[in-house]
């Protein structure tokens, strides 16, 4: 099945600012699902509100537009309810990690067979520009125009602290490594986290002083390097990509199973 099988081409063109990541997101996610050669029938997308939230109108796949910061806990209904489908949730930083933050951590500890995709451009882009969890401190937005002295979360850690079995980060330049993080953390069973980091040249840019795409792109570039790496060990600053966990542990569905199992007997 093409990928192009996997779109509503209906909603295209999307609505994503010139030069957004998320739709290289899109691309390499839609290239991971036809490299599994999946059936779109066994996929179920789930998001909340925001630019990420987008992503579930474009797929042809079964799809929840849900409540902002909730995705998580709709997607755990669906598969406590249809274990067999495969559940992908698409967050940004707010979704995922303010008002989502709660849900993000028990989903994590709960070990639930999910793939959770953090779209980390360290803004709220769609409301227009406000700090978020992941801006970090010292950035500029629209609701610190003195500067945020707010710190960030780290995904990774937060993750990995909070016990989910898959834990990847990646970014929207280094777009074959997104593919392949995603078909491992879809194959992967239980829950997993891959952070991508995505540029939004529209406000964040703007607002630090970063430059256009191709400036942040570049960034991404010169800024992260793999995990364990020599560049790491001479320059501790860099961000490091990769897979961070990934773990066999009992999934919640199949814990879950042998409860009403054990009552039944």
């Amino acid at each position: 099945m093409p990928v192009k099988d996997y779109i509503r081409e209906r909603f295209f063109p999307h609505i994503w600012c010139s030069g957004c990541g998320h739709g290289i997101i899109l691309n390499n996610m839609l290239r991971a699902v036809e490299e599994l050669d999946m059936d779109k029938s066994d996929i179920v997308m789930v998001s909340g509100i925001g630019c990420s939230a987008r992503i579930s109108g474009y797929v042809d796949f079964h799809t929840l537009h849900t409540l902002h910061g909730r995705a998580l806990a709709f997607a755990t209904g669906v598969k406590m309810s249809q274990p067999k489908l495969k559940l992908m949730v698409p967050m940004g930083d707010g979704d995922a990690l303010a008002i989502g933050g709660n849900h993000f951590i028990h989903a994590a500890r709960r070990n639930i067979d999910m793939t959770a995709i953090v779209m980390n451009n360290r803004i709220y882009g769609m409301t227009g520009g406000q700090f978020s969890p992941l801006s970090g401190y010292g950035t500029l937005a629209t609701t610190a125009p003195y500067s945020n002295i707010d710190h960030n979360f780290d995904v990774v850690a937060l993750a990995q602290a909070a016990g989910a079995s898959f834990v990847a980060r990646t970014t929207t330049f280094h777009a074959r490594q997104i593919t392949d993080l995603i078909k491992q953390a879809i194959e992967h069973r239980g829950f997993s986290v891959i952070e991508i980091l995505s540029q939004c040249p529209t406000y964040f840019s703007r607002k630090n002083n970063m430059g256009g795409q191709i400036e942040m792109m570049e960034w991404y570039k010169n800024n992260t390097t793999r995990i364990g790496s020599k560049a790491k060990q001479e320059n501790p600053q860099l961000i490091e990509r990769g897979i961070f966990v990934q773990r066999d542990m009992p999934e919640y569905c199949d814990e879950y199973d042998k409860v009403i199992e054990a009552a039944q007997k």
